[in-house]
């Protein structure tokens, strides 16, 4: 960390048992609470002065002249990247979410159960995010033509799961050319995601034009990700509302009311959710929400990816207060993550 307030070790474990304190308690921490839990032997004159010195730095703040100090949103962001991403799971709580885990047998029951592990270990907001259409991994495609001139597309993936869309193409399709597209796809690019295919045939087209234009040309119409992106409602699953409504950090109604409002919506949690699958941490963390809502500054995300055959797919993660544990809630989502992909795999 480039700030002065924070380089030295000891400030940094003072700056640490500050934020411990209040998640625990939820009221402004003093130093002479800090002296009762710091491991050298330090006055509570000593104590404050690099309390002082961390607020100087924005790592603390003062609601009040007589009061105790608070983490403001740099502190907890420190705590996240500094202290809680070293953390382990206890083996409580690793045998609690395994045991969990393993009673769900279909696609449907994983993410019921990966949510609700992931709103019990944070209070707060457990949130699933399908595949992104692009990132879809495509088993079997089979096409319908509808009597107005749509077309069915649905994709199935592997463990029997489908993704289906109506699509409007640029040009009429016969039944016979939809199953030579479908036929095409199968044959190539079972295997592949969408995002892959796409650019696959247009280095096709770039490079064959000739032997593919006809068939290529169908199946970009077709199969484009982008076209054939669903909508928020069905690419996110939340479980655990009710806990994070009831935060005293949202007591204000017009935060709550923004916050669910957010929450119905679900595209501003899916966007914000997805950012963890291109980040370079394993597990992301974001304090300070405002993206999702007014309310957001009082909010912290922590999102990771979930894979499959290797391969990254949708995402996962916590949505909650500021003042939530962190050292379990980040090492709860990877290891969700990690057993949500596994589950994923044997269907």
């Amino acid at each position: 960390m480039q700030n002065a307030a924070i380089q030295e070790r000891r400030n940094r474990q003072i700056l640490a048992d500050v934020v411990r304190t209040y998640i625990e308690t939820g009221e402004p921490v003093s130093s002479r609470a800090i002296s009762k839990r710091f491991e050298e032997t330090l006055s509570p004159a000593t104590i404050r002065n690099v309390m002082a010195d961390l607020e100087d730095g924005g790592f603390l703040y003062q609601p009040h002249t007589s009061a105790g100090r608070v983490p403001t949103a740099a502190a907890y962001r420190f705590f996240a990247q500094e202290i809680a991403a070293q953390a382990t799971l206890s083996v409580h709580d690793r045998d609690w979410i395994r045991g969990q885990m393993s009673q769900a047998k279909t696609t449907e029951e994983i993410t019921e159960r990966a949510g609700h592990v992931l709103a019990e270990v944070s209070n707060g907001l457990g949130i699933i995010v399908a595949p992104p259409m692009r990132r879809t991994i495509l088993e079997h495609a089979r096409m319908w033509l509808l009597p107005d001139g749509r077309v069915v597309v649905v994709l199935t993936m592997p463990g029997g799961n489908t993704r289906d869309k109506i699509v409007k193409p640029n040009r009429m399709f016969t039944q016979l050319e939809l199953d030579a597209t479908a036929e095409f796809l199968n044959r190539q690019y079972s295997g592949w995601t969408l995002e892959a295919i796409r650019e696959d045939l247009l280095l096709k087209l770039a490079t064959e034009r000739e032997r593919y234009e006809g068939l290529a040309q169908s199946a970009l119409a077709l199969c484009d990700p982008v076209a054939l992106e669903e909508g928020p409602a069905r690419q996110v699953y939340v479980e655990g509302t009710a806990q994070i409504v009831g935060a005293p950090e949202f007591s204000s109604h017009a935060q709550l009311r923004d916050l669910l409002e957010a929450i119905e919506e679900k595209h501003r949690l899916v966007s914000v959710l997805n950012a963890c699958i291109d980040a370079p941490e394993p597990v992301l963390v974001q304090i300070g929400i405002k993206e999702i809502s007014h309310a957001g500054e009082n909010l912290a995300m922590i999102s990771a990816p979930y894979t499959r055959a290797d391969m990254a797919q949708g995402s996962l993660g916590i949505l909650g207060p500021t003042r939530m544990q962190y050292e379990r809630a980040i090492s709860a989502v990877a290891y969700v993550a990690e057993l949500f992909g596994e589950a994923l795999g044997k269907i």
